[in-house]
């Protein structure tokens, strides 16, 4: 088991380029890759699984010691990123299906990474789980009528169809996840410390069988995608940064809600765009997987380099 545990932490670790290696490889060679694009669905519902297994009563124990905090978190998230991601659409008159793909990303809730890279910026843990575990709880019913609410300009949105998706690939197995760390608290524990491998194992999985798909569409198109990920993205963060600030939160919080605003559960973008849409329109959430791993690793560092000025007075004084 500490074999495993010590293969875990490695992967998680370097999870990004995994990322970037298994995605440049699917590009290159797509026909051995395109197979997996049909098992995207189950794999993500793994991810959720060991999500699910990690969580405990506590986590949601901030949600009630400062409600209004996690309430602008996720606020934020659903208003900021969906926002943004309708403006570049329109702004940059995207072709449809990445209109779509953007749209789709944006209405997604925080990603499974943010947690850590909250912890790697001296951020406020502890908020960001929160924030997390909440627009996660909250996006089957928010994220569809999001992308009812922007996309259908482009595209018919079935806001039944998408509910049950989003049920079916999230909520079940974080459900089933939480249940049997519940009541099998031993074997679950020493299955959470394989997790991190066999998530990064299905998140890499996933980003593989997308590229695969839409190799030829990338060629055509996925500088532009690229350029319009990363825009989505780094905007997420500043708007994230500056609205905690607005509302008065520390530094430490600022920290969280900036990743918890500016990072995408991007494979469920994957899932949604695979069942209910196009192949191009889930490249954007592929992009997005693997980009934003490595602007929120720049960021954690970035923002572990910090600190509040009264922190700073502090150790002048210690000092």
């Amino acid at each position: 088991m500490k074999v495993i545990e010590k293969v875990s932490g490695f992967a998680g670790k370097t999870f990004t380029f995994w990322v970037i290696i298994v995605a440049v490889l699917a590009y290159m060679f797509p026909g051995s890759f395109k197979w997996i694009g049909g098992y995207v669905v189950p794999l993500l519902g793994i991810v959720m699984f060991g999500m699910g297994l990690t969580l405990s009563a506590s986590d949601f124990k901030e949600v009630f010691r400062r409600p209004k905090e996690v309430a602008l978190g996720v606020a934020g998230h659903f208003i900021i990123m969906p926002v943004l991601a309708f403006l570049l659409a329109v702004g940059l008159h995207l072709p449809k299906e990445v209109a779509v793909g953007v749209i789709l990303v944006g209405c997604c809730p925080s990603g499974t990474s943010s947690n850590v890279m909250v912890f790697l910026g001296k951020g406020n843990v502890a908020l960001a789980v929160s924030i997390a575990s909440v627009s996660t709880i909250l996006a089957p019913i928010l994220t569809p009528l999001l992308i009812l609410l922007l996309a259908s300009k482009w595209v018919h949105v079935s806001v039944g169809s998408l509910f049950l998706s989003i049920v079916q690939v999230i909520i079940v197995p974080l459900c089933l996840g939480f249940i049997i760390k519940k009541f099998f608290g031993r074997q679950a524990q020493a299955g959470t410390k394989a997790m991190p491998l066999v998530s990064v194992i299905a998140i890499v999985m996933i980003v593989s069988g997308v590229v695969a798909g839409s190799q030829a569409q990338i060629a055509k198109t996925g500088l532009l995608i690229f350029a319009v990920v990363v825009l989505h993205n780094v905007l997420g963060y500043c708007l994230g940064f500056f609205f905690s600030r607005l509302c008065g939160m520390d530094l430490a919080k600022q920290k969280a809600v900036a990743m918890e605003v500016g990072m995408q559960n991007s494979g469920l973008g994957v899932a949604i765009a695979s069942a209910s849409f196009s192949p191009l329109a889930a490249v954007p959430s592929a992009i997005f997987s693997v980009w934003h791993n490595i602007s929120g690793s720049i960021l954690a560092f970035i923002f572990s380099k910090m600190e509040d000025k009264k922190t700073e007075e502090v150790k002048k004084i210690a000092g």
